[in-house]
């Protein structure tokens, strides 16, 4: 409930403000062009800032008839106010020589125009205060946003963990927020800030020195360029410095610097008066600087690209709220007539297609099936079996369909005894992966008419595949045949690359198969890949982790299925044969390039990718690679690649386990469990333990990973995963 707080309070905030926001941004933007425009103009001389008040004035007495002031601007320019011929000059100088370097910088109409629109909207005092609360807003919907961040990353010390992409709002609009924080809060609150001092909520206080004209002294008279005073302050201290209006000892040189503002007898260089700046005028000043970035080019792009943000989050973030799903969804069946339940949890849609994917193929065989979100829990009369199919939001939180779950499971009671299954869906890369599955899945087994028909079933990274074994696997307990259409959000835009096959390895007995593949154009893959592959009898993907083994060799490993279109179709392929196919980044399954220690964990064709990631460790670090597999037989296929690896020094060490050996049955578990040791020192030296195969074998060798982290080494497994040493890509 706490999540829909923030979630919606950010929503409000961004509603309430987004027009005078995406105002202010735009000017923003121009306006970031301004002190560019400005800090290039010539008028910078280099290392005049360390000369000292003294020879500046020396020099200007010197080259200017009647010098009333001179101002150093926030671009370091010296800018000096003359009288010449009756007449009142403004004008750029060079420090060093007095010479005229031009007039001072003209505002260009552009700039003037989106100034006015920027803080008044052309309204004056009206305008002024709608700016300034549409900058509260942007501070709360900052703040706002970083909770949610923390929320979903699973913690505020995670906040700059990689970001799982779920789809492209989702994914940018963090990422883009996260970049663009420090420009957004700072030009939040300065706004703020110099609205409070407009409307003198915030009073700026004035410095009034006091003069003692009695005991003013002429003597003894020295030149300006004699003050002991003037030849300790150096150039860039300087902002303004004003001339004595007469030759009268009343009248005095009045400084201002940085911080203090003093005035000076014009002819002994006595201090008559001093006073530090009040911290508010300091903090004005700055927030001034913060805010418009005058004399910096680099912070004028950092707030340029922050303005330039807003826009594009505003967007993002209203696409992320209508995708959300609403709580209306279709169904031909009542829900007091349906024996299958269908209930959803989902944060931004997605598993909500998973679930009407589902609902579909039940309703064309004729079942009766009713669907609706987590939230909408109620007594269906003739519920039959309940399907909980949710995601997870942060922390092992409930997804925004599911937040009232719980406590309707608690009030809402069936009158009669049903069966459940859970899927969860999530991504490995957050620590607490489908973590409210489990929650939700052990609230139901508490209740007393229910009966659970298999563990939790988790699909990682939205794999269609995943959820495809899953309903294989829960429609043959209901002796069903359940075959589900690919989602449109599986599938990906990248264009088609073409790929010759070089040889076909095949173990018969084994029903597995490698195919090396040349690469003959476009993609530029990289081990841990993923290659979609459509064949052409179908318009089902299937995707294939791939191991790169040199720059134009691929090579996957595939089990055949007797009645798997894929896999028969890339089986039927001979050499030479051409196969179109598209590359899938999946970045997050990368070989790591820093980690001296890497362990590699698969089973069965799981190995793959590892083939590639073992015949480009060029730089020999050690690797060692546990293999899981049915019989040893299992294992003539990579035999020889293996031992080729051994003896270049490519691959430490090897271990497997046969699972269908009598006398020495055993999984890569126990392997781990034997070698625990050896997991212990890679993850405590930042190495790196990579895990491809089943989702089965991803489940047990994580719960014997956890153990090893809780027991040895005293830190959570998630400590581990948050800091990328664990990479996962099983199906």
């Amino acid at each position: 409930m706490l999540v829909s707080v923030w979630r919606y309070s950010h929503l409000l905030f961004a509603i309430c403000s987004s027009i005078f926001l995406l105002i202010a941004s735009v000017t923003g933007i121009i306006l970031a062009v301004e002190p560019i425009y400005n800090k290039v103009q010539p008028y910078h001389v280099s290392g005049a800032d360390e000369l000292s008040l003294a020879e500046v004035l020396s020099t200007l007495n010197q080259t200017h008839e009647e010098v009333v002031a001179i101002t150093r601007d926030r671009n370091g320019f010296l800018k000096v106010s003359s009288i010449a011929e009756g007449k009142n000059q403004d004008f750029y100088v060079n420090p060093f020589t007095g010479e005229n370097l031009g007039l001072p910088i003209e505002k260009k109409p552009i700039f003037q125009f989106s100034t006015n629109l920027h803080r008044s909207l052309f309204l004056k005092s009206p305008g002024r205060l709608l700016i300034g609360l549409a900058s509260f807003f942007l501070f709360l919907i900052a703040l706002t946003g970083i909770v949610l961040i923390a929320k979903r990353q699973g913690g505020l010390s995670k906040f700059f963990s990689p970001i799982v992409k779920e789809n492209f709002s989702q994914y940018h609009h963090v990422k883009y927020s996260r970049i663009t924080l420090i420009p957004i809060l700072v030009l939040a609150i300065t706004g703020v800030y110099l609205s409070l001092l407009r409307f003198e909520i915030i009073p700026e206080p004035t410095i009034s020195l006091e003069v003692d004209y009695d005991n003013l002294n002429e003597t003894p008279s020295l030149s300006s360029n004699d003050f002991e005073l003037f030849k300790k302050i150096k150039l860039g201290e300087l902002r303004e410095l004003e001339y004595p209006f007469s030759e009268f000892v009343e009248d005095y040189y009045i400084i201002r610097l940085k911080n203090r503002e003093l005035y000076v007898n014009q002819y002994t260089g006595e201090i008559l008066a001093e006073a530090q700046f009040p911290m508010v005028n300091i903090i004005s000043s700055w927030a001034t600087v913060l805010h418009t970035a005058e004399g910096s080019i680099l912070w004028a792009i950092v707030l340029g690209a922050g303005s330039l943000a807003i826009p594009f989050l505003i967007v993002t973030g209203f696409v992320i709220y209508f995708k959300r799903p609403k709580t209306r969804i279709k169904n031909k069946i009542s829900k007091s007539d349906a024996e299958f339940v269908i209930l959803v949890g989902t944060e931004g849609g997605t598993t909500l297609q998973f679930a009407e994917q589902l609902q579909k193929r039940l309703l064309q065989q004729n079942y009766s099936c009713f669907l609706a979100m987590m939230n909408d829990y109620d007594c269906f009369k003739s519920m039959k079996q309940l399907i909980v199919i949710t995601a997870t939001y942060g922390q092992g939180e409930a997804p925004a369909s599911a937040e009232k779950f719980m406590q309707l499971l608690a009030k809402k009671s069936q009158s009669q005894k049903f069966q459940f299954a859970t899927v969860g869906f999530g991504s490995t890369a957050y620590p607490h992966f489908c973590q409210f599955a489990y929650v939700a899945h052990q609230q139901l087994e508490k209740l007393d008419k229910t009966t659970a028909l298999m563990e939790v079933f988790t699909v990682n990274d939205q794999s269609f595949e995943a959820f495809q074994n899953w309903c294989t696997e829960w429609s043959q307990s209901q002796e069903m045949d359940i075959r589900l259409e690919k989602p449109k959000i599986v599938g990906n835009s990248l264009p088609p690359s073409t790929f010759k096959v070089l040889h076909k390895d095949e173990l018969p007995s084994d029903e597995t198969f490698l195919l090396n593949l040349k690469n003959l154009n476009g993609a530029k893959p990289v081990s841990g890949d993923l290659l979609s592959v459509i064949p052409k009898e179908g318009e089902r993907e299937r995707l294939y982790s791939l191991g790169k083994l040199s720059d134009n060799s691929l090579v996957i490993s595939i089990r055949r299925h007797p009645n798997g279109l894929c896999s028969n179709y890339l089986h039927q392929l001979e050499n030479g044969a051409d196969l179109t196919a598209k590359v899938v980044p999946n970045r997050n399954f990368h070989f790591p390039k820093k980690s001296k220690k890497t362990i590699l964990i698969a089973t069965g064709t799981g190995i793959g990718p590892f083939l590639g990631m073992i015949a480009e460790n060029s730089k020999k670090n050690e690797l060692h690679l546990y293999w899981g597999a049915r019989t040893p037989n299992s294992l003539s296929l990579y035999k020889d690649f293996i031992e080729k690896s051994i003896q270049e020094g490519k691959l430490s060490h090897f271990k497997t386990a046969y699972s269908r050996e009598k006398d020495k049955k055993a999984y890569v578990q126990h392997l781990i469990e034997k070698d625990k040791q050896l997991f212990i020192e890679v993850l405590k030296k930042g190495g790196t333990i990579m895990i491809c195969g089943s989702i089965a074998m991803q489940k047990e060798v994580l719960q014997e990973l956890r153990s090893i982290c809780s027991n040895y080494i005293g830190k959570d497994l998630s400590h581990f995963q948050n800091k990328r040493q664990i990479k996962m890509d099983c199906y």
